[in-house]
């Protein structure tokens, strides 16, 4: 009579190596935890202005002088956001400076695309200068240029237009640096193959180098809409009529009492809170996008 013995459960063995033991979670030390709470407490400090800033847009105006900096209304009202609406222009304000920043950031995306292609890729006379300029009007502030600005946009005839708002600022310098560096970045031996397939300089530009340099475009258009849409310097000097007004100079205007006398808290910070929306939802929408490598294959 013969007998049969039960084998012992094996653990099974895959690809020839042995099954790997569940890594275990090394516990937080002090160090770990002390850490993570002063993080936490630099981003409490960070963000706590931006939720006084809300909460007090929900006040009543005798709580948010008593209490300015309390984070719960006790009488919650949107008296605020319906007497921003009725009583000003916060919708036109709102219409310009969408228009502004979306052909702003449009053609800085082109433009700060193609200038940081020829130099970092188009061998010119005089592109080691280009780039010296280029930096150089880096280092100088902009309110330093609010005054030429200005001159050239009157004698140009185009002041109190969409044109003088939205033409000075088709370019800057830093988007210009940003995509040049990233184009560097980039295989020269991509665009050599692109050439030997009969592609010129611009078609390998826009066809083959500008949609590997996706993470440079997506910060330059948050860099972009965020600047033109917070631009406020340039809407001074470039603009004088009622109906250009953006929300920029709209909303300085009703921080210096164009309403009403009085500090009006929850008004003014209820147009300021108004305000971020738009830049908030572009960053999350492109946040994603950037990157710090380059996307793409050399063809063999």
């Amino acid at each position: 009579m013969s007998t049969t013995t039960e084998a012992t459960p094996q653990e099974t063995v895959v690809g020839g190596q042995a099954p790997t033991q569940r890594r275990r979670r090394r516990p937080l030390g002090s160090s770990g935890w002390s850490t993570y709470l002063v993080l936490a407490l630099l981003a409490l400090i960070y963000i706590m202005p931006f939720l006084i800033q809300v909460a007090t847009s929900f006040k009543t105006e005798p709580e948010a002088a008593v209490n300015p900096i309390g984070l719960i209304p006790h009488n919650w009202t949107t008296a605020a956001y319906e007497r921003l609406f009725k009583h000003s222009d916060y919708a036109l304000w709102t219409m310009n400076s969408a228009i502004v920043t979306v052909f702003v950031t449009l053609g800085r995306v082109f433009f700060d695309s193609l200038a940081g292609y020829a130099l970092a890729r188009i061998q010119f006379r005089g592109r080691s200068m280009v780039f010296v300029l280029l930096i150089a009007v880096m280092a100088v502030p902009g309110v330093v240029l609010l005054i030429p600005k200005f001159l050239v946009i009157s004698q140009l005839g185009i002041y109190d237009s969409y044109v003088g708002m939205i033409v000075p600022l088709l370019a800057d310098a830093a988007g210009v640096f940003i995509m040049k560096n990233f184009f560097e970045s980039i295989p020269p031996s991509i665009e050599e193959q692109a050439r030997i397939d009969g592609a010129g300089t611009f078609r390998t530009f826009w066809s083959i180098v500008l949609p590997m340099a996706a993470p440079a475009v997506m910060t330059i258009t948050i860099l972009s809409f965020q600047g033109s849409w917070n631009e406020l310097n340039h809407f001074i000097v470039s603009t004088q009529s009622p109906r250009l007004t953006v929300l920029t100079k709209g909303v300085a205007q009703l921080v210096s009492g164009q309403l009403s006398q009085g500090t009006q808290y929850p008004l003014k910070l209820g147009a300021a809170a108004l305000m971020t929306i738009p830049v908030a939802v572009v960053f999350f929408v492109f946040q994603r996008r950037i990157m710090n490598a380059s996307a793409g294959a050399v063809k063999e």
